[in-house]
Parts: structure tokens; sequence; C-alpha cells
């Protein structure tokens, strides 16, 4: 215990440095998970979360009350993790490179600013953007292009429409991770390459890419973490929590959301976010292990 002490005394410029950071993360993201404990209880209002009854596996039962829901929702909830996480990171990576490797540096630097606009949207908004386009009678697509799709009630449609409003709200603001990498590559390997005769398409390949691996591999770990999570803005704002959509659009989030609004049950809310995590947890230890057995200079820990 001495030694602790004195270690920190002896370092104690970089402990008051890292007070802040410590104290946020303490109270903002710990002492919050002690409301995990209504996950087993029936939280009444009156009582208090420590007042409360205790209910068992209650809670967890009642988000695996329909059995078609629960599958139909874990389904999209996986589909939709795939579909942007794959998707994304190609974007994210392709316009990156592209940026990096665009001959105009001052337009490149006006273009990364304007792609990074959409991230800063609420969804609130975004659902009038895509409603403009979209409306059945007063739609672009309908309107201009002639036409005649009643996209709110078509569910197949979703996923596509979904995708396209996901990659525009978050390509831009990802890629600039990327960039970050780039913009650290030791330009004398580019020259290097070009003298042995090495065209832009082999740069990329054999410079630029081996680079970005470490970046992507990492992205993706933390991505696992938050596979059974979903973007509720997305997926409950902009579809305008349609019935008749529930079949493609359905994720867990806007499913505890929807809950919420009928019957303000807490208790599920909590089993459902501890399900969530205790999930994503095993799952991002297990890519984390399997990463660490590949190639151990890439994995998290």
């Amino acid at each position: 215990m001495k030694s602790f002490l004195k270690n920190i005394w002896h370092h104690r410029a970089h402990v008051i440095m890292a007070l802040p950071a410590f104290l946020i993360l303490l109270f903002f993201s710990y002492v919050p998970m002690s409301g995990l404990v209504m996950a087993f209880k029936s939280y009444d209002y009156s009582a208090g979360i420590w007042g409360s009854p205790w209910n068992g596996i209650e809670n967890f039962k009642f988000l695996l009350a329909s059995k078609a829901t629960f599958i139909n929702m874990t389904k999209n909830t996986l589909m939709y993790y795939f579909i942007f996480t794959i998707l994304g990171t190609f974007l994210n990576v392709v316009l990156a490179i592209a940026i990096d490797q665009f001959v105009f540096k001052k337009c490149a630097k006006v273009m990364q600013t304007i792609m990074i606009i959409p991230v800063f949207i609420s969804y609130a908004a975004v659902q009038f953007i895509v409603y403009a386009f979209i409306s059945t009678d007063t739609g672009i697509l309908n309107n201009a292009l002639g036409m005649n799709v009643r996209f709110y009630s078509t569910a197949s449609l979703w996923p596509i429409i979904l995708t396209v409003v996901k990659m525009w709200n978050s390509v831009g603001y990802g890629s600039v991770l990327y960039m970050s990498v780039l913009a650290g590559i030791d330009t004398e390997l580019y020259e290097a390459a070009e003298i042995d005769g090495a065209n832009k398409w082999r740069q990329i390949w054999h410079i630029t890419l081996p680079a970005l691996i470490p970046m992507i591999t990492v992205m993706l770990l933390l991505s696992v973490g938050n596979i059974m999570r979903s973007d509720t803005g997305l997926f409950y704002q902009v579809t305008r929590n349609s019935g008749s959509l529930y079949s493609t659009t359905q994720v867990i989030d806007s499913y505890v959301l929807n809950a919420i609004f009928k019957n303000s049950n807490f208790g599920f809310v909590a089993a459902t976010t501890l399900f969530q995590s205790v999930i994503g947890l095993l799952l991002m230890l297990f890519a984390n292990g399997v990463v660490r057995k590949i190639s151990p200079e890439n994995s998290l820990f």
C-alpha cells in the first residue's frame, strides 16, 4: 500500500491530469451500472429501485414471451449489424483512400468537411428528409420519377432504405479515423515503390491497405460489442414506427422503446440492456481471442 501511494505521489502531475477523465468514467459509466439490479425487480415508482420487490427472471421471460417476435427482431438486429458493419467499413476505407489520393488537397479538405456534416443531423430531422423523398403523395421519387410505390407500407424495401440512410449519415465521419492512419504513413514508402515501377493501384494494395489493417481490426472488434444494439433513431424515427414495416425494421432497441411507451416497464428495459451487454461482451471476447491467435499485434488485449 505504501509503495502504491508513493508511486501515485511520484506521478502526481499525471494523476491530476487524468482525474477528470477518471471521474467522468466512474460517475457516468460505472455508478449507473448499479441500476442493472432493476433487471431482477418489479419496479415500483413509489418504492424506488432498492425498495422494489424482487421478481427473479420474470423480466427476461417478458423479453422471450413472444417467441416469433423475439426471433424476428433478433434476426433483424443481426442482419443490419452485418450489413452496416461490412458495407460501412468498406465505404469508409474506400472514401479515406480516395480523399488521401486526391490531387487537389484543398478541395479534399472541403469535401471532408462536407461529408462529416450528416452525422450531426438528428434523426428527428432526417426522418423529414427521407419522407420528402419517399412520401406516397408528395415524395420526390413518386412524383419526379413517375413511381407509385407505398414505401411506408412495403416492408421489403426498407432494408435498402435504412442502409442508404445509415451510410449517408455515418460513412463520411467514419472515414476520418482511417484518414488519420493514412496521414501517418511514411511518404518515402510510396516514393520507393514508385521508383520500383509500382503504379497507384499497387501502392494502395501493398502499402496503404496493410497500414489500415490494424485500425480496421480494432474498429471491427469494438463494433462486435454492440452487435445486439441498434440505432434507435434510425429504426424508430426514420420508419415513423410504422407497424406494417415491423417484419423488416423492428430491432431489439425499437421493441424496447415501444414497450416503454406502452407499459413503462423499466425492469424489462434493464433486463434487455443486460442481455445485450452480456451477449456483446462474450462475442467481443471470442472475436478478440480469435484475432489474438491469428495476429496477436492486432488484438485489443
